[in-house]
């Protein structure tokens, strides 16, 4: 019985590592293929970068703010932490909603900071491993 407890806490913790081309057909399917002049190529790089396709990721900044899920979304511009501290929280979600294996909130929130000023290039894994190179094998036999 203990067992089973385990094995129905770790998947309930686990988080959704997507597959390249299963991705990009999600991406797709929200509308993200050009959204903002933005290819899916794009995308699809730059959420490799920034988490590997997991939705659970987090990384700690040096700043003491967050970036959380599949796009890396930080939480002193986008959302709020659970801890209540300053965030301008212009996606209007708390952090929590982008580590969940539905990425609509996710999804949602990355097309508001992609309608910032700054654009794609508000994520620095884009600028440094996307940014004016061939992409193609980002979405190379997915069908999309």
């Amino acid at each position: 019985m203990r067992g089973l407890v385990f094995l129905l806490l770790l998947a309930v913790s686990s988080a959704k590592v997507f597959e390249r081309c299963e991705w990009a057909r999600v991406l797709k399917s929200h509308g993200m293929d050009g959204y903002q002049g933005v290819s899916l190529a794009d995308w699809v790089c730059l959420s490799q970068w920034e988490s590997s396709y997991n939705t659970r990721a987090t990384n700690t900044n040096s700043n003491g703010s967050t970036d959380y899920g599949i796009f890396q979304i930080n939480s002193y511009y986008w959302c709020q932490k659970s801890d209540g501290s300053f965030s301008h929280n212009a996606c209007n979600i708390s952090c929590n909603q982008l580590l969940t294996d539905d990425v609509t909130a996710a999804i949602t929130c990355a097309k508001r900071v992609v309608r910032d000023p700054n654009g794609i290039r508000a994520w620095m894994a884009w600028i440094s491993r996307c940014e004016n190179r061939d992409l193609s094998s980002y979405v190379a036999g997915c069908g999309v």
